[in-house]
């Protein structure tokens, strides 16, 4: 089958507005670009077509598997189309509004549509490879952290600033850094609130390849190379991975019930912070360091 009937026959990339889908039939690869229409941060609109087309991955791995042919689709790459940006976090727009109406069902809504999306994401029958081009930061780098492997190019600055404005990032972040550097590193991560650069983090082992500016696909198409002749011994070392560390979905919906609890705690001066950095996913800007945000206040 081919890459067009691919994507006739199991999803239609003209019908999604967050996502533009590509099928690369030379490396059995889904590349599902994010195209940021509104904000590019972390919409319940991009949720929800994030995980419509993570169902239709499975229903073809499943599609294939009763056909005896499982190397039709055998690597799902997340991506961005944002010039320097992957993906800058929470909607915080929303959030505001919600934490202002004290909703706790709508905060519980948005928390379930993204730890949907991460579980799901999490256990795809293939190889899942986050191509990080462009800054990331909370709940996109929260994203970013789902895929068995993460490529980012050494331009790329990523990191967790929510409790710059008094609050922790819920969706995944500690359940996937713990199990990737040590529940210790992680919350020391966590806590501080800073921002790291790529080499930092390829350093620290959260960053599995470190790409050169402007190689990060060139990058993704030498490692699929690579799995591709050891396939075999990859995908069971995955396998062991699970075994040893796995991720539960009680564990996120546990940690999200954490996370709403502490939204309807943050005071006024908490949610003034949040809305100026609101107001700079608009504009496509991201806050450096913690005296920057720390300046808002």
């Amino acid at each position: 089958m081919g890459g067009k009937q691919y994507t006739e026959t199991y999803f239609s990339p003209e019908s999604y507005r967050e996502l533009d889908i590509r099928y690369d039939s030379e490396q059995q690869a889904l590349w599902c670009y994010m195209r940021h229409s509104s904000r590019p941060c972390c919409t319940p609109e991009l949720f929800a077509e994030t995980l419509h087309v993570q169902h239709a991955v499975e229903q073809y791995v499943l599609h294939d598997s009763e056909k005896n042919n499982c190397d039709r689709l055998r690597f799902f790459v997340i991506a961005s189309q944002a010039p320097g940006i992957f993906n800058v976090g929470g909607d915080l727009d929303l959030l505001l509004k919600l934490v202002r109406a004290n909703d706790r069902e709508g905060l519980y809504n948005y928390a379930k549509s993204s730890i949907d999306a991460l579980y799901t994401g999490y256990h795809l029958p293939v190889t899942t490879i986050s191509l990080v081009q462009g800054d990331a930061f909370g709940g996109g780098f929260e994203g970013a952290l789902v895929s068995r492997v993460l490529i980012a190019e050494r331009q790329v600055q990523m990191g967790l600033p929510e409790t710059l404005f008094n609050f922790f990032p819920g969706m995944g972040a500690y359940s996937l850094l713990a199990r990737k550097i040590g529940q210790a590193r992680a919350e020391q991560m966590i806590l501080s609130g800073r921002t790291y650069t790529a080499p930092e983090l390829h350093e620290m082992g959260v960053v599995d390849i470190l790409a050169e500016t402007g190689e990060g696909e060139k990058a993704v198409g030498a490692y699929i190379r690579k799995q591709s002749r050891a396939n075999n011994s990859f995908q069971a070392i995955h396998k062991v991975r699970q075994i040893i560390h796995p991720l539960q979905y009680d564990e996120l919906l546990q940690v999200a019930k954490v996370w709403l609890d502490a939204a309807l705690r943050l005071s006024e001066r908490d949610l003034r912070v949040m809305e100026r950095i609101a107001q700079s996913q608009e504009k496509l800007v991201v806050f450096q360091t913690p005296a920057e945000v720390k300046q808002l206040a």
